[in-house]
């Protein structure tokens, strides 16, 4: 299933990372031109195209200034409020490595009553409590679908427990609040980008899918998981045809559900990829463990059960009457915000927004939802920033949501605020390389921004949006966001990418 426009949020981080990581071949990316050796005419082209009459029932937010000189370049309703998309994550990226640091671990505990005995045997419950980790993914084990649970199952072992009487429980409570951000749209949420937060995520918390035709037409399609799974059912109705045939498959999840409807077809000797999202990411993410643990042998006696926040209202975990038995830490910070800003990953986001809710919590603000403690904390940060109050409405930490609203002034305040931040450096290098990797390595080829402007993207429906930095031909470094709404042509991204290439061909300093 090609991702419907309505649907995107161009996370390139696709999970499918066999197929749908290929690069995409982009027919209207800008082409190459010859460096604007005159300022006048740059500022003329610049304002030409950013008043062009295809923007007439839209709205264009533009802010370019010098960081060599500080004077604005260029500006155009540079103060309006408008939907940033992905371009949010900048803010999430900033306050994440601001707050908690670029050495920062998360660490997922074990928990039991007490040790296991001589013979290796746990007489309680083996509690799993999540603190919000994302590096549970083959993302960070070299494509290695395996290694991350293998790594929970080997800490487990290391402990001497061999096997477990009670229940293998898995403790989300370290969040309080939804399994979603705040207005994230239901029909978001079968898909990657739309997959559910969880103290213990588990593979993006998505199954990723693997099509390929049957040995005749009129067989049912063959059906292969990454990782391998049977939390997730399918009820196939997809049907192979003839060779040169049309090849798309249909996936529904219902939300409530982990039966996985299939319709559609692919050609004898082809194949085809999709993703879905896993409903009930915590039992997901224990009874993958408890798979991993049977291949080490240690054996689970027990149920395999659940708790969120609301659960431990009534019945509170006092960590402090318990042993922690095992644990693993995740990833640094650096390698968590790269890994959700280049691809543009919309859980870690999120994850990482609540992860600064939680670090902040105190006393007297128990019940607080974690999302409203990290963006109180983003407000503050904004202010400290220098970035006017009001300029920042984010609703969760990625942008998804639809009533995120941003200003093109408070990016580019951002932007500046973070070149010369103490940890500069960790977000500087999190941020899309163009022609290079994430969600610009395949724009901006065989342009003068290749291999130079550096940028966070933003899509979704009727919203296109570019922000970051970019050295012009005059070796003059420019900061830049362009925020494009209410935008319905095919060819924003293609419009914005015109734009930030001029900007690398201005063969002469700003005036």
């Amino acid at each position: 299933m090609k991702f419907p426009l309505r649907h995107f949020c161009f996370a390139l981080a696709l999970s499918v990372s066999s197929l749908l990581a290929q690069p995409v071949v982009t027919t209207n990316r800008p082409a190459a031109a010859k460096p604007i050796e005159s300022f006048a005419e740059f500022k003329s082209r610049l304002a030409a195209a950013a008043t062009h009459p295809r923007f007439a029932a839209a709205m264009l937010g533009v802010k370019i200034e010098s960081l060599d000189t500080g004077k604005v370049i260029f500006e155009q309703n540079a103060s309006k409020l408008l939907k940033p998309a992905s371009n949010g994550k900048m803010y999430t990226a900033a306050l994440a490595l601001d707050r908690l640091g670029p050495d920062y671990k998360i660490r997922t505990s074990f928990y039991a009553a007490a040790k296991p005995n001589a013979a290796g045997v746990l007489a309680s419950d083996l509690i799993v409590f999540g603190r919000g980790d994302p590096s549970f993914s083959h993302r960070f084990n070299d494509g290695n679908y395996q290694k991350a649970m293998e790594q929970l199952a080997d800490a487990v072992v290391k402990a001497g427990i061999k096997s477990v009487q009670g229940d293998l429980v898995g403790d989300e409570s370290f969040f309080r609040g939804t399994r979603f951000g705040v207005g994230w749209s239901v029909d978001d949420l079968q898909y990657y980008y739309g997959a559910e937060v969880s103290a213990l995520t588990l593979q993006e918390n998505t199954v990723d899918l693997i099509f390929k035709g049957g040995e005749k037409v009129g067989d049912p399609i063959k059906v292969s998981t990454k990782p391998e799974t049977s939390y997730v059912t399918f009820a196939n109705r997809a049907r192979t045809v003839e060779k040169g045939g049309r090849r798309r498959v249909e996936v529904y999840r219902p939300i409530d559900s982990n039966v996985v409807y299939l319709h559609g077809t692919v050609p004898v000797g082809e194949s085809d990829a999709d993703a879905v999202a896993v409903y009930n990411a915590p039992l997901w993410f224990v009874t993958t463990l408890r798979e991993a643990l049977a291949k080490r042998g240690v054996s689970v006696s027990g149920r395999l059960k659940t708790v969120n926040s609301l659960d431990r209202e009534a019945i509170p975990l006092d960590l402090s009457t318990l042993t922690e038995v095992a644990f693993i830490e995740s990833r640094p910070m650096t390698e968590l915000v790269k890994l959700m800003m280049k691809p543009s990953q919309n859980l870690y986001a999120q994850l990482l927004l609540l992860q600064v809710g939680e670090q902040t919590r105190e006393a007297g603000n128990e019940k607080t939802n974690s999302d409203d403690l990290g963006l109180a904390e983003l407000k503050k940060f904004c202010a400290e920033a220098g970035i006017e109050a009001g300029a920042v409405l984010m609703e969760e930490g990625s942008g998804l949501s639809r009533g995120c609203l941003l200003k093109p002034a408070a990016s580019v305040q951002l932007l500046k605020y973070m070149r010369q931040h103490r940890f500069a450096a960790a977000f500087h290098d999190s941020l899309p390389i163009a022609g290079v990797d994430g969600t610009l390595r395949s724009r901006f080829k065989g342009t003068s921004a290749e291999n130079n402007l550096r940028a966070k993207t933003g899509t979704i429906r009727y919203v296109n949006s570019l922000s970051g930095y970019v050295t012009t031909a005059a070796k003059e470094t420019l900061v830049f966001s362009i925020m494009l709404n209410a935008y319905n042509g095919s060819d924003g991204r293609t419009q914005i990418d015109g734009i930030a290439t001029m900007l690398a061909d201005l063969a002469v300093r700003s005036e």
